[in-house]
């Protein structure tokens, strides 16, 4: 008998095994479009997702029929298509610092006991925008908008390392000028920035111990966005007494842990990473 029209029509087990391997194709060959650069022949997506060319090409059909995909009718390649590059859009307005930070800073305070934040650079210097801090925190004058210098905090020397901006250059500078006899003895005396930028650069952090806050030392990792740009700096911080800043100490890993963490969800692959 015909069920009634209100009644709900279950797919029978094979039909929506049928659908879910087909959007797993689906979604595969989008995937490889994007890992291929955006751009492919059918024979290169299909050897790079193990299926047939034939079985690619009918996919393809369905994914430039939903504007998903489209094909270049000179070189015959396929691209991402309008839609793909909406939904990038739509998925790239989500990717606020602040806000995919916001489950990395919970976990160091509450796993490790210890303040952290995150820092941008603002026109004065970095600043931070947003901070965390354990039931018993370390006693501290930095809060949310405060401006750490470029050379002496860990923040500082994390940006300064990767950024590529002539602001942040003159500001390192200025504070070289500047520097105490005592400050400029922690730096190498023939390239004082140089030497920093490369030492962070080969560590993935920068460690500062007692150089901006007397009996404070900090660890800081850079996060980077969708372009491979670094966009922010999660930073954690304690007493010089307790608190092991070393990259390979079990803070220094779990700081850089989460900023990569938070790297893939601003959309940073490792293969953009620019300076």
């Amino acid at each position: 008998m015909t069920p009634p029209s209100s009644a709900p029509i279950i797919p029978r087990p094979r039909e929506r095994r049928q659908r879910v391997q087909a959007a797993e194709t689906s979604i595969a060959v989008l995937k490889a479009l994007g890992s291929l650069g955006g751009r492919a022949s059918l024979t290169l997506i299909a050897t790079h997702i193990d299926e047939s060319p034939a079985k690619v090409h009918r996919y393809l059909v369905s994914l430039i029929e939903g504007g998903l995909v489209d094909q270049d009718s000179a070189t015959q390649q396929y691209f991402l298509g309008w839609e793909t590059l909406q939904l990038g859009v739509s998925a790239m307005r989500q990717a606020d610092p602040i806000r995919v930070a916001e489950a990395s800073l919970i976990r160091l305070r509450e796993q490790l006991e210890i303040t952290c934040f995150v820092a941008v650079m603002g026109n004065k210097g970095p600043t931070i925008i947003r901070f965390e801090e354990p039931g018993l925190p370390v006693t501290l004058n930095v809060r949310v908008g405060s401006v750490l210098p470029m050379l002496w905090s860990a923040t500082g020397r994390a940006l300064l390392a990767t950024l590529d901006d002539s602001n942040v250059l003159a500001l390192a500078r200025a504070e070289l000028q500047a520097a105490s006899p005592q400050q400029r003895a922690q730096l190498d005396a023939q390239d004082p920035i140089g030497t920093l930028q490369q030492s962070v650069l080969a560590a993935g952090c920068a460690v500062v111990r007692d150089t901006n806050l007397p009996g404070i030392s900090a660890i800081a990792a850079p996060l980077y966005n969708y372009t491979g740009r670094p966009c922010a700096v999660l930073t954690a911080l304690g007493a010089t007494g307790g608190f092991n800043p070393s990259p390979e100490g079990v803070v220094g890993q779990a700081v850089c842990r989460e900023a990569q963490i938070i790297s893939r969800l601003l959309g940073h692959s490792a293969s953009t990473t620019t300076a």
